[in-house]
């Protein structure tokens, strides 16, 4: 059944459409299975994403019609045989909470990323970026909190206030309570932000009731020796929204008076809307550090179903992410490209340019970056210059716990390589004068020897 009279009308203009506001935008790749016209599959994903079926049935009247999806742009096939294709859903299509009237992700994910993806006429469709207007977007919750609740925590400056010194625990998985505890402590004798690795929760051989009293009790013995505020990022991650709930009710009786500093980690992309609005909605007085643990699968280049990392962030924001992981973007060990930085500023930014579309946050706080995946003391200028700023929570499992001297000196490490940067001194200069950063060169020789050739040297390493 050809549905492109329908469900296609290339004659609407996006700026007309955007300025409407009536409308949410997808823009996709879309290839068409060999044989197939790209405007009639075109049409038939907007079908299959709003109100058509597979035939025409007796109970469609006018009303329904109004509800239908729009094909307003397919674009020409590129080498690999793709389109993009644009499509204007309606307001009205997407679901409701009966209890205040408040949109939700997964309604938007089940139309725009739907039964779309497994038509027979469509070899693949991957989501490229979306734009939300304004009378919608006040109906997500936005985030709570983000980086500049972090700076008051650590009494820096609410603007600028610079890279947030994090770390992973390493092994991820392995410790014991007070083992995990006391490499909490070692790394926060440097640095400010300890987190759960993503699979880290209530492991038989080091369950939350021993681990999480026994790490409270080493932020404070860190605080009392250092003088300085800590942070860390407790794993609540479950199935059952109740156990979300009752871990993260475990972890700030533990921490009692510090409980304002801890965030809550949700695995955002195995956990799904459901576990992140709990936590948003549940706990916002804490920080919601988004983990993507899982999305490669779909948002992986080599990937041509499902949506991209960039759309994955978006999303993060509308539904209240206080920080999410944005990868490395080519200067650690993950996939990623310096073009992500798009990731970082839609997140940031008040306005900002996507791949297709201009988002307007309309005073939806920030979220912020989360950077972590390989890196370490000399991989941060790099990034720090292709993103401009060094506005972030940066988290170093290897480049911390990887330091020769320990995870002490590994934190010290990575704030000398922010301070280098912040000052625009030359990082091996800086170097010279700075024991912990200098020992990072010898902790990860290969990057030196990539990056600063005449390291060894400079510094006097045989």
């Amino acid at each position: 059944m050809n549905q492109a009279k329908r469900y296609v009308d290339l004659s609407l203009a996006e700026e007309g459409l955007v300025s409407q506001g009536e409308h949410v935008l997808c823009a996709y790749s879309m290839k068409p299975q060999t044989g197939f016209d790209s405007i009639e599959v075109a049409a038939h994903f907007a079908a299959e994403s709003s109100t058509g079926t597979n035939v025409e049935v007796c109970t469609t009247d006018d009303f329904t019609r109004g509800m239908d999806a729009l094909v307003y742009e397919v674009g020409p096939a590129d080498a690999n045989g793709a389109h993009v294709m644009k499509i204007a859903y309606p307001l009205g299509l997407f679901d409701r909470n009966i209890i205040d009237g408040r949109a939700m992700m997964v309604s938007f994910l089940t139309l725009c990323v739907g039964n779309n993806q497994g038509m027979g006429d469509v070899e693949y469709a991957k989501l490229l970026d979306f734009y939300v207007p304004p009378s919608y977007l006040r109906l997500f919750d936005g985030p709570a909190m983000n980086i500049v609740d972090f700076w008051r925590i650590l009494d820096r400056p609410i603007e600028n206030g610079g890279m947030i010194v994090g770390t992973i625990i390493k092994p991820k998985l392995g410790l014991r309570p007070e083992p995990f505890a006391e490499a909490c402590y070692q790394f926060w004798l440097g640095g400010d932000f300890v987190k759960n690795d993503e699979p880290q929760g209530n492991q038989v051989f080091a369950p939350m009731r021993e681990t999480i009293p026994a790490v409270a009790d080493a932020m404070r013995r860190a605080q009392e020796k250092t003088g300085q505020a800590k942070i860390f990022s407790a794993n609540i991650t479950a199935d059952d929204p109740h156990e979300i709930i009752a871990r993260g009710e475990l972890v700030l009786k533990a921490f009692g008076e510090n409980a304002d500093r801890v965030a809550f980690l949700v695995d955002g992309y195995v956990g799904g809307p459901s576990a992140v609005t709990t936590v948003r909605r549940h706990f916002a007085n804490q920080f919601l550090h988004y983990h993507r643990a899982g999305h490669g699968a779909i948002t992986s280049p080599q990937s041509k179903r499902g949506y991209t990392a960039f759309v994955l962030s978006k999303m993060a924001r509308l539904q209240g992410a206080s920080g999410i992981h944005t990868g490395t973007m080519g200067f650690g060990k993950m996939e990623g490209d310096p073009a992500d930085k798009i990731m970082a500023y839609m997140l940031e930014q008040e306005e900002a340019q996507g791949p297709f579309f201009r988002q307007r946050w309309y005073g939806m706080k920030p979220t912020t970056p989360m950077i972590s995946g390989g890196m370490n003391a000399l991989r941060l200028p790099g990034f720090f210059d292709n993103l401009g700023h060094a506005n972030f929570c940066q988290t170093s499992g290897g480049g911390a716990f990887g330091h020769l001297d320990g995870p002490t000196a590994g934190a010290l490490s990575l704030r000398q390589s922010h301070a280098a940067w912040e000052q625009g001194v030359d990082l091996l200069e800086y170097a010279t004068t700075h024991q912990e950063l200098a020992r990072a060169f010898e902790s990860f020789p290969s990057d030196a020897d990539r990056l600063y050739p005449e390291w060894r040297k400079r510094l006097k390493v045989s």
